[in-house]
């Protein structure tokens, strides 16, 4: 079933199922005569899919989704060609290779079980139930049914900066994290865009992805640090004698573009996984729209954003790219850059200004 053959609610937007009769938002009836749901149009965004001369969030959607499943194609390929680069230096690329993957299961499942609540107790948060925050918990609520998925915990961390993250190996077991800063200076319509944002991330499974990529790419510094090592330090001369004795003083100049390819593989790795998070935070702009129906709310949370402090203690290189905006820098020292984990705001802003016209 696709998103065109949903019907949408007069009410409050929500798409539902072709055969609803109510609403499974608001609970209210639903016009009989609708069949389809009108996809709503906005204005033109430059370098994003136009047709007919307009634009919607569906295709910024589609359009993100493609760019992504392109980047960890790229990526797995990177990964493996490490592993066999490896491999070779020590006698047989297959066996780099799966040893490589091993360790990459093993690890990477680790994480994915464990890593949200490890992220969660690093940065200092705590839970909440609804007494605690009524309005935080009832935003969540009403984006998570706009969502259809489970609702997620919900924490807090006693930060002035204001920011938010999510995460989680699946929907039925994911969080979002709030700062106090961002709850004391976001209106609820504010509010209901950035929750809408992270409620994305979660829902297509963002914050699953971005662990894994984090670890392969954390697994091929690691890698590459230990095999330069291993060759500068007391190797060099054995590889040599075996890649000498296995193909010959010709192929010697394959153990050379080896050992350059293992050392420039984590710049690889780190501008790939960069490019991924940018992408994904672009797609959770579009899902906050989907969701929310009113791209002026996370317009107005990321003005202030921009304008105000998002600076968190206890975030880290590590983890900032799990925010909904860079918590190490202030958006004037963020460039458009193939290091940086998020875009510029005011490109975010842009597009979102784009899809209010």
């Amino acid at each position: 079933m696709s998103l065109e053959d949903r019907i949408p609610c007069p009410h409050c937007g929500f798409l539902n199922k072709p055969d609803a009769e109510y609403c499974e938002l608001c609970q209210k009836p639903l016009k009989k005569q609708a069949s389809k749901s009108k996809r709503i149009n906005f204005a033109a965004i430059p370098g994003a899919p136009v047709k007919h001369g307009r634009i919607d969030f569906y295709q910024v959607i589609s359009k993100n989704k493609r760019n992504t499943f392109l980047l960890v194609t790229l990526f797995v390929i990177l990964f493996a060609s490490v592993g066999a680069a490896i491999g070779y230096l020590n006698g047989s690329y297959e066996t780099g290779i799966i040893i490589s993957t091993v360790i990459a299961i093993v690890w990477v499942t680790v994480s994915l079980l464990f890593g949200d609540k490890i992220s969660l107790k690093f940065m200092n948060a705590h839970k909440i139930s609804h007494d605690d925050e009524p309005r935080l918990f009832n935003v969540v609520e009403e984006m998570s049914i706009a969502a259809g998925i489970p609702m997620p915990e919900i924490y807090v961390i006693e930060s002035d900066g204001m920011n938010a993250f999510s995460v989680g190996f699946k929907p039925e077991k994911s969080a979002i994290a709030v700062t106090r800063g961002l709850l004391k200076n976001l209106t609820r319509e504010e509010l209901q865009g950035v929750i809408g944002h992270e409620i994305s991330h979660i829902r297509f499974y963002d914050t699953r992805l971005m662990v894994t990529i984090s670890v392969l790419a954390g697994i091929i510094v690691i890698f590459s640090d230990v095999a330069l090592r291993s060759y500068f330090g007391f190797g060099r001369r054995r590889y040599y004698r075996r890649s000498r004795e296995r193909t010959g003083e010709g192929n010697i100049l394959i153990l050379v573009l080896m050992i350059i390819f293992i050392a420039v593989s984590p710049v690889i790795a780190t501008i790939l996984q960069m490019a991924i998070s940018r992408k994904r935070e672009y797609l959770a702009d579009a899902g906050s729209v989907e969701l929310t129906r009113n791209p002026a709310g996370l317009r107005k949370a990321l003005e202030k954003l921009k304008n105000g402090n998002v600076y968190i203690d206890t975030a880290s290189r590590g983890n900032q790219h799990l925010f909904i905006v860079n918590p190490l820098k202030a958006d004037r020292d963020i460039r458009d850059t193939l290091f940086e984990t998020h875009p510029p705001i005011d490109k975010r802003i842009e597009i979102l200004r784009a899809m209010e016209a």
